[in-house]
């Protein structure tokens, strides 16, 4: 690790005092306050990117209210222009939306169809496409299921059969 050398203090001069009202300290306070200013300054790039900083808010804030006040005197001056015409706004803004609604829908139900399509055909030329092996699984397990209940079926079926040749000898 390499050592710290201790760095000179602040610098101080001894203010002089001058038979005067107090002129004197304020100067000694202000001329450290300077130097530490000085140490801090900042360089030419950080400039251009604060007064760009300012310009640009500066430029935001007065198009932030131009737009609220133009926004509220659209609102003042339509107010009445959509009260008076609503009773034609509202049926055809009804009929826009369900019409829109019902055109996404059967969009949506396209794009849907057509990826189920794809994937069948995927599983039919065995090219194993995501989710195949669950498919498989299920496939299997009905398959065992339905050999199952046929077996119990058989099974049943025959106690079925020799209670009734019990219970009617003849029959």
């Amino acid at each position: 690790m390499a050592e710290r050398q201790p760095g000179p203090g602040p610098v101080t001069r001894p203010s002089a005092t001058r038979g005067g009202g107090g002129g004197g300290g304020g100067s000694s306070t202000g001329a450290t306050f300077l130097r530490r200013l000085h140490g801090h300054a900042p360089n030419s790039a950080q400039l251009v990117g604060f007064l760009t900083l300012v310009v640009s808010g500066g430029i935001l804030l007065i198009l932030t209210g131009l737009t609220l006040t133009a926004t509220v005197l659209a609102l003042i001056f339509f107010t009445p222009l959509v009260l008076l015409s609503s009773p034609i706004w509202v049926p055809a803004g009804t009929v826009i939306f369900i019409a829109i609604a019902g055109f996404l829908s059967m969009c949506a139900l396209g794009v849907a169809s057509l990826a189920g399509l794809s994937w069948v055909y995927k599983y039919m030329r065995g090219w194993h496409p995501p989710g195949s092996d669950r498919v498989d699984y299920a496939r299997s397990r009905i398959a065992d299921t339905a050999s199952h209940v046929k077996d119990y079926a058989r099974e049943y079926g025959g106690y079925l059969h020799s209670k009734v040749k019990d219970a009617a000898p003849g029959a």
